[in-house]
Parts: structure tokens; sequence; C-alpha cells
């Protein structure tokens, strides 16, 4: 096969995704495995069976590997990850001696940015940002063309800015931080709280959990289906996303954010609205600044 193949992967608290990639962008084959974040060697494990079962069909000449956590800078190691058990951990050296070809650590949201720069929304700028919605919040910059990586590696870690003074606990072990509001895990236990509180008005999220626990696709559910609580709570969702970007324009100079992950794909014609409304409320120097685009990502 062509020697122009690669296998991406991407690790995330619930699933492993990874496909054969061409240079020009294309996925041509996929393969997927369960993720169990507090054990990194079945991480590793799970990570390696992925490859191996696209390797018997194509051949590939490296492994790039996305990651939500901290990459250091030489992207071999995952200093830290909220989610997952990873500290200090030699992730590039442990997958290459189980796969054999060599790997590449990066952080998720940083790979979710450049496939959006080269090959998706961002195609035309040179400055904009990237907002991951998934199990945490992820975030990359890029200007000029060029990724954002900071001194140690870890620049852009935007789920972790604090936009509410002692607020909700994240799972960084600080409290207030924007993913402790505009994530996959903060939809969850919003629900969660307004179902325990208001049963009756719940109905309709906890009639599709069927027992489980309520999860944002719960939610996103109920309001496609006209349920005002979960409308309110996507809405909410979105006004704290709104906030949180209303805080990077005023840092970055980008005229675009794009926003991916499943909770963007799934619901994101509740969110944005919010999002941009909040945005706008908050957007230091309104009027004598460019107004950055809010977008879904054509990617994810």
């Amino acid at each position: 096969m062509s020697e122009n193949l690669t296998v991406g992967v991407d690790i995330g608290g619930t699933n492993i995704l990874a496909g054969v990639v061409t240079a020009a962008g294309e996925i041509v084959a996929q393969a997927r495995r369960a993720t169990d974040p507090t054990d990194p060697d079945q991480i590793e494990r799970a990570v390696a069976e992925a490859v191996a079962e696209l390797q018997a069909t194509y051949e590939v000449a490296g492994v790039g590997v996305a990651a939500a956590g901290f990459v250091s800078a030489d992207r071999r190691k995952l200093l830290f990850a909220p989610n997952i058990a990873w500290r200090d951990h030699p992730l590039a050296d442990r997958l290459e001696a189980l796969i054999g070809r060599p790997v590449v650590i990066e952080n998720d949201a940083n790979a979710a940015a450049w496939a959006e720069y080269r090959f998706g929304q961002g195609r035309g700028t040179s400055d904009m940002v990237m907002l991951t919605l998934g199990t945490g919040l992820g975030g990359a910059i890029i200007t000029g063309g060029q990724l954002v990586r900071g001194a140690f590696g870890a620049a852009a870690e935007l789920g972790h800015i604090k936009i509410v003074p002692d607020g909700h606990y994240c799972g960084c072990g600080q409290e207030g931080c924007w993913e402790a509001y505009s994530s996959g895990t903060a939809l969850a236990k919003l629900a969660q709280s307004v179902a325990t509180t208001d049963p009756e008005g719940s109905k309709a999220m906890l009639g599709l959990a069927a027992g489980a626990p309520l999860a944002g696709q719960h939610v996103t559910a109920a309001a496609r289906a006209g349920d005002p609580v979960a409308t309110r709570l996507l809405r909410r969702f979105g006004k704290y996303l709104g906030i949180g970007i209303a805080t990077i324009a005023a840092v970055t100079a980008a005229d675009l954010v794009v926003i991916g992950g499943g909770i963007a794909a799934a619901a994101g014609d509740f969110i944005l609205p919010a999002a941009r409304k909040a945005f706008l409320q908050r957007l230091s120097g309104r009027g004598f600044r460019g107004e950055l685009t809010i977008t879904t990502a054509s990617l994810a």
C-alpha cells in the first residue's frame, strides 16, 4: 500500500477511534475500541489492537495519537490528563513497543484544530480557535498559521480557564473551570441535578434514559422532541460556552471559533444561538473590534 498512509488514533474518555488516513486527509478505514479511563495499560492494548486491525489490510508508515491532556513539548509523554489516569506517562514509547511503528502524541484539541485548519472550516484563515466538546472541553489556538504550544507544550488548555469563581469542581482538581460548565460531563451532571429536584418536569429525559444515568444524548433527544426542560438545559450550556468565548476573544486575535465534538454535532442548533448571544453580551470593546465567527466543525 501507499507509503503516505498513516493511522490517526483519537483516545477519548469512553472510546478509542483509529483511522487510516491519506496525505490529503481522507479516512479510508476505521476501527473502534472501548476505553477504561482508570487503566492506562488497557488503553495501550486497545490502541495496539485497533492499529493491528487496520494494519492487517493497510501498510502504514507511522501512528499519530490524539489524547486529551497535557502533552510534553517533544510530543512523547502525557504529562497530565484530567479524565484519564495519565501522570507523566511515556505513552509514545509504550505504544511503539506494542505497535512496531513510529508514534507521535498530540493533544486531541490541537489535532482537531489542525485538521479543521487544513481541511475543514479553517481553510482560508490564519487565526482560529478550536473547542472540542466531549467528556471534557478541549481547546487549541492557531495564530499566524501555527499551533500555539507554549514553552512546556501544554498551551491552550482552554477548558481550564476559570469562568465562575469558586464554582463547580472540575476533574483537574480546581473549581470554576469552563469544562465544569461546558462539557459532556457537565451537561450530564446538570441534567441529573435537575431530574433529582424536579423529576416530574424531567420525565422526558428520564424516560429516554430508561433507568440508566442521564447523559447528553438524553438531553438532546428530549429537546428535539420539544421538551422545554431539556431545551433550557442546552441553552444554559450554550450560555456558558459563549461566556468563555468572550474571554478568549479578549486574549486572541482569532476571527473564527470552530466547535467540534459529539455535543456540537448533535445539539449545535440549540447551543450555538445561546453561545453567540452570551458572547456578544460580554464582548469587550464591541463595535470597535472584529466579532469573530462561531461555527461547528465540518470534520467532527
